[in-house]
């Protein structure tokens, strides 16, 4: 598949890797559909251009992300909808016994899995209905999902059970999507970042994030969103990556 001409979903777009991708792609002479529940999310599109749309939404529901997968859909005509980087979640810390020895408040850990891994297989299931129904290309391809898990689904930190165990079902779900999808052209893949430099590290006490960029192996720094950009148009583009999640994040390995 190539990027050029071709129409593509990006969710958490208004920011970080989303909003990378998202440019990327643009650069690349694609079409793109950025959705976020962000209202920064149609400046970011009219900042690219023509060739992008923005559509708000919650990856948690079914109505919002049908709307952004049939807004896809129609921007690019005959092509229909050629992929979707799912970039959107949440990222949450609380052990589950506190230092006053209370438990871990349940809502916040259902809220995280919801809309980790909740939303991803939503968004998942509604663009590969519409990517099924897209004309083959020479080889069968009809399409891309590049979904976003996480190192900690691996190596998770204290107080990460939630966070973790989302990201874990993203990485869970991938082979599985994969194998099934094949039958119509489709393939899934996953990116499991490290540390990257986006607002959701903001949520992260500089002293934390400071010794996060310190442990990294080399380079010695945060991730730029634009190097996950990289690997989602190289997985794109590059047929034979398919029911995998490859690592972005410079040997890191939590502790």
């Amino acid at each position: 598949m190539q990027v050029q001409d071709r129409t593509f979903l990006i969710t958490g777009a208004a920011s970080g890797l989303g909003a990378a991708t998202a440019e990327r792609l643009v650069a690349g002479g694609g079409q793109v559909v950025l959705c976020d529940l962000s209202d920064t999310v149609e400046a970011h599109a009219e900042k690219l251009g023509e060739a992008a749309r923005a559509v708000r939404g919650d990856v948690t529901s079914a109505e919002d992300m049908q709307a952004a997968v049939d807004a896809a859909v129609a921007l690019g005509g005959e092509g229909g909808l050629a992929g979707v980087v799912h970039c959107a979640g949440v990222v949450s810390v609380a052990k589950l016994v506190d230092r006053e020895g209370n438990p871990a408040d349940l809502d916040a850990y259902a809220r995280t899995v919801q809309i980790n891994l909740v939303g991803t297989f939503n968004v998942m299931r509604l663009a590969a209905a519409a990517m099924a129904k897209n004309a083959p290309s020479k080889d069968g391809e009809r399409g891309v999902i590049v979904n976003t898990a996480s190192v900690a689904a691996f190596d998770g930190q204290v107080g990460q059970c939630a966070y973790s165990a989302s990201k874990a079902g993203v990485v869970g779900m991938s082979l599985p999507a994969a194998r099934e999808l094949s039958r119509h052209g489709i393939r899934v893949m996953a990116i499991a970042p490290g540390v990257f430099q986006t607002p959701m590290m903001s949520e992260i006490p500089d002293e934390a994030a400071q010794a996060l960029a310190a442990s990294v192996p080399f380079p010695k720094r945060l991730g730029h969103p634009d190097e996950f950009a990289r690997l989602a148009e190289q997985i794109i583009t590059n047929a034979m990556l398919n029911g995998e999640v490859v690592r972005l994040d410079g040997g890191i390995r939590m502790q």
